[in-house]
């Protein structure tokens, strides 16, 4: 598993319903612009606003559209390590090719306890897992080298998508014989995979997939100029990012924001985060505007 996997967005219908026809026309979308696999059920596809069985029927449904073309790595962390190894079992059995699965948020396990939460849900599939390392999301700091790396040599998980405010990191986790490294932010993608990260997972990459996939292209062929000029063109959505030009929503509503400037289905977030209304829409235009 190497390259541009997009954290694909979660479509909702107006009243927050969940819509799987726009959803895996998104996916198709996404699969047809190059992307090198897919991230399901991740953070930008609002895992935490589904239920259980809403997890596993979008995971079918996009299994089924993506009918084996990528890899998809199927978000499947919960709260309890119970409902965890349940979403993971169910991901194996759907036909998913790893798990992602995220660092416990809310209450504030202890390493040990996050350490054996893992090795449990490993326990419990044949499927490959990854940690989602965000710290900024999750109750607990992330996991450190020496913890993932003694949990890749038990044979517990296979990757990690990190999502920390720096890259160093993955230079060292990607020399792991058989470790997969992901990038998971939007900052420094030409830093990450110069350093040697196996791949970049990012919500932003619902919006400039072919884009991405130029600068991955770029740095797979060591040409530093080329991908630096990639990143260049994608450097207005990184600064809208960085610094929203709408006060009060989120990087979705943003993400949904600029599909629908170009004329691109986007669907809707589901409460309590909210769409972009018409006047918010326009300043997001002008702000992406050169």
């Amino acid at each position: 598993m190497n390259g541009v996997y997009p954290a694909a967005l979660t479509m909702f219908g107006p009243g927050g319903r969940l819509d799987l026809e726009a959803t895996c026309a998104h996916l198709d979308w996404l699969v047809g612009q190059g992307v090198h696999g897919l991230v399901i059920g991740g953070t930008s596809g609002e895992f935490v606003a589904l239920t259980g069985a809403e997890r596993r029927v979008l995971l079918e449904a996009a299994l089924e559209t993506v009918a084996g073309r990528v890899p998809v790595l199927a978000g499947t962390g919960a709260y309890t390590t119970a409902e965890t190894i349940e979403l993971t079992a169910h991901a194996e059995a759907a036909g998913a090719t790893a798990a992602l699965v995220v660092l416990p948020y809310f209450q504030r396990p202890s390493r040990e306890e996050v350490l054996a939460h893992y090795r449990a849900v490993a326990a419990g599939s044949g499927l490959p897992i990854w940690v989602y390392n965000i710290p900024a999301n999750a109750a607990i700091p992330a996991l450190d080298l020496p913890d993932l790396a003694a949990l890749h040599a038990e044979g517990v998980i296979a990757g990690v998508k990190s999502t920390l405010p720096t890259v160093h990191q993955l230079a060292e986790l990607a020399a792991l014989p058989g470790f997969r490294a992901f990038y998971g932010g939007y900052a420094a993608p030409v830093e990450a995979l110069a350093g040697g990260a196996h791949g970049w997972i990012s919500g932003l990459l619902n919006v400039v997939p072919a884009g991405a996939v130029a600068v991955w292209d770029a740095m797979r062929r060591s040409d530093l100029a080329a991908a630096r000029a990639a990143w260049a063109e994608l450097l207005p959505l990184r600064r809208m990012l960085a610094r929203p030009p709408i006060p009060g929503v989120s990087d979705l509503a943003l993400y949904r924001g600029v599909l629908r400037l170009h004329g691109r289905p986007a669907g809707h977030c589901r409460a309590p985060l909210r769409d972009l209304d018409a006047a918010e829409s326009r300043v997001l235009e002008k702000a992406l505007t050169p």
